[in-house]
């Protein structure tokens, strides 16, 4: 089975009835972790200006969730919006699920043929992207 992961719970019942059989689909819900509210705890300063992100406690369970069945998936295919912000979320979502080395996909609209189009031609986390948002 194949995970993709999506950041709206509408577009994931939308591009699962495209792919149909051997393909999960999820939504992240949008952003999973954040820096935390206190200036003083968001970067590691003297580690080098590195963020110090937090998973956001409402997400506790959507995290979980993803977790388990990536864990059951042969593949997951991270497809989270085509924008900087999407790439940070595709990040969180590798980074907090720990998926080693996840594909990426973007589409520009809900149409079963772009969404088809884009399994096609997957690639990697924009790291220059995901930093731009950071």
């Amino acid at each position: 089975m194949k995970l993709v992961i999506v950041e709206s719970p509408a577009k994931a019942k939308t591009i699962e009835k495209y792919l149909g059989k051997g393909f999960t689909v999820r939504a992240s819900v949008g952003h999973i972790r954040d820096l935390p509210k206190s200036n003083k705890d968001a970067v590691d300063i003297d580690g080098g200006f590195v963020p110090r992100y937090q998973v956001v406690k409402e997400k506790q369970h959507i995290i979980d969730q993803l977790h388990e069945v990536a864990g059951r998936a042969d593949e997951v295919i991270l497809a989270t919006d085509d924008d900087r912000e999407g790439e940070a979320i595709a990040w969180h979502l590798a980074e907090t699920i720990g998926l080693k080395k996840p594909k990426r996909i973007v589409f520009n609209e809900i149409t079963e043929r772009a969404v088809q189009e884009a399994l096609a031609h997957p690639r990697l986390i924009d790291q220059d992207l995901r930093k731009a948002q950071a």
